[in-house]
């Protein structure tokens, strides 16, 4: 749906843009009477849909959560902004980079092109960068980073990504309370679930060649990103890397947020709000 808008607001700017130069430059001066409608429409229209394109397309885009994968960072009813510029300014359509502005780091909240149907937009947690070996085993993530050097000979060891409980039961999923931690990715600290009892098997998991079940090595340009509802969340564990080229931006503020606690016997559809979590407004983290 997002690619469609994208087209859409091209096709409309482009065409706008053509009748408004198109009159300043050979209709206007040769016109006796009234401007047409349409032509009037097209020179005010034109002006705020550039606008609106070049702000969507290299600063920023709002984007809704839709599901609770990334519970508790980010729940359904966050209205989130994206910066557009974070990991390279791109053409709205093509999605071609032609200016490279930085990359991912560790800790990252992204939204990207789903790699199995670019069509979709989705939003993880950047946990591997290129090169690194990363390993769920246990419900933990273990994270070797890339090797370096001149000749890439001096290697890490493969180590656990800090975790510290917090609390158990703030949020429920399938009649269980989840378990809350804080989790440490280098600079980044920030809070993920687990469910108690749910393991998962490793069979379900996108297994890479060369490697065992539950251990990926990412390719260069490519990132290894998982949901912070760690148990409820279809991730890189189960489809693989996130191409550099399937970035659409980083997560950065949350502009709204609103709850749909509806009960079943309300008369109002479930889509309509029934409430405001100030709270929520904010900095991402």
């Amino acid at each position: 749906m997002a690619n469609y808008f994208s087209i859409l607001l091209v096709i409309l700017t482009v065409v706008t843009g053509i009748v408004w130069l198109l009159d300043k430059l050979f209709w206007a001066p040769r016109r006796a009477g009234e401007v047409p409608y349409w032509v009037d429409t097209s020179e005010q229209v034109f002006p705020v849909i550039a606008f609106v394109l070049v702000l969507r397309t290299l600063i920023y885009e709002p984007f809704q959560i839709p599901s609770g994968s990334m519970m508790p960072t980010l729940l359904v009813g966050d209205f989130i902004l994206v910066e557009k510029f974070a990991y390279g300014l791109k053409d709205p359509v093509l999605r071609h980079k032609f200016v490279d502005t930085g990359k991912p780091e560790r800790g990252d909240i992204v939204v990207f092109k789903y790699p199995q149907n670019p069509n979709v937009d989705y939003i993880k947690r950047v946990i591997g960068l290129p090169g690194d070996t990363v390993v769920y085993q246990n419900k933990q993530v273990f994270i070797r980073p890339k090797c370096t050097g001149s000749n890439e000979q001096v290697c890490k060891k493969l180590q656990p990504v800090p975790l510290e409980f917090e609390s158990r039961g703030e949020f429920v999923q399938n009649m269980a309370p989840l378990l809350r931690y804080e989790e440490n990715l280098g600079k980044v600290s920030h809070d993920i679930l687990r469910h108690p009892t749910r393991n998962e098997l490793v069979s379900r998991f996108y297994t890479q060649p060369g490697t065992r079940s539950n251990e990926w090595l990412v390719p260069e340009d490519e990132y290894f990103v998982m949901g912070d509802n760690r148990d409820n969340s279809r991730d890189s564990r189960y489809w693989g890397f996130v191409p550099d080229a399937n970035l659409v931006g980083k997560a950065v503020a949350i502009w709204v947020s609103f709850e749909f606690e509806r009960k079943a016997e309300d008369i109002l559809p479930t889509w309509i709000p029934t409430g405001i979590r100030f709270e929520r407004i904010g900095g991402i983290q």
